[in-house]
């Protein structure tokens, strides 16, 4: 999975290059879609990859018999899907609505040290299915021919809808580190349009950092060490827009 996130990096770091390349050399060449930045509005969708994890503060006074010895990240891939509403507010400012499914699980990794001197691990994972409401402004380069590139910077509103927040944890057969069923993240990322002949296509890569505590606090050993826990999310994106 790293190897794959560095060679997706590396491709848009390759396809950004080029293009300021081609924007140093004012290469001449055919302009495809050359109204398009003149229109009020436009609509498009996005797929996305998405790996996901955890910010984790731990309980400093915490302790037990089965003592903890620490708790670490086992960060999951997903994937989102969303429709897309721009609005041109002027040439170089976009504003952006991007309604969709993200599908996000977050591994917890517990080391426990046993009375015997060994070690026992637990993989608690989260699975979530966030119904996602992003309101983002994008700031936009001037387009030289069939490139331009931009920044993201806004936030999002989340609704679990697959919360696992009302499961028994007494009568479960495993016990589950469960989140509520809100969150809000802000998001700041950056990518790299290009004009093809019938449409725009652009790659974009997004962190969104969540502000709340989503972690559900009960009285088990899997949730009571935590003071707090905040959702942060890696995305990339290819964009479709007509």
């Amino acid at each position: 999975m790293k190897n794959l996130v560095r060679s997706l990096a590396i491709i848009a770091m390759l396809l950004s290059t080029a293009g300021s390349l081609s924007a140093q050399k004012r290469a001449t060449g055919s302009m495809n879609l050359e109204t398009f930045d003149f229109r009020p509005y436009h609509f498009g969708f996005l797929l996305s990859w998405n790996t996901s994890s955890f910010f984790i503060d731990r309980r400093a006074d915490f302790s037990f018999s089965d003592s903890l010895l620490s708790i670490s990240n086992v960060p999951q891939a997903g994937f989102n899907l969303a429709l897309l509403a721009s609005l041109n507010l002027t040439k170089n400012v976009n504003f952006r609505f991007i309604p969709g499914l993200s599908f996000q699980d977050r591994g917890l990794d517990y080391k426990f040290l046993k009375a015997d001197g060994t070690t026992e691990h637990f993989l608690k994972r989260t699975e979530s299915v966030w119904l996602e409401f992003p309101v983002l402004c994008k700031l936009r380069t001037d387009r030289v021919k069939n490139f331009d590139a931009y920044a993201l910077i806004g936030a999002t509103y989340a609704l679990d809808m697959q919360s696992q927040k009302d499961v028994n944890n007494e009568v479960a057969s495993d016990i589950i580190v469960k989140l509520v069923d809100r969150n809000y993240t802000v998001d700041a990322g950056a990518g790299v349009d290009f004009y093809l002949p019938y449409f725009k296509f652009a790659i974009e890569m997004k962190t969104c950092i969540g502000l709340p505590d989503v972690l559900l606090h009960e009285d088990h050993r899997f949730a009571t060490p935590i003071s707090k826990l905040r959702t942060r999310t890696f995305v990339m994106s290819f964009t479709f827009e007509g």
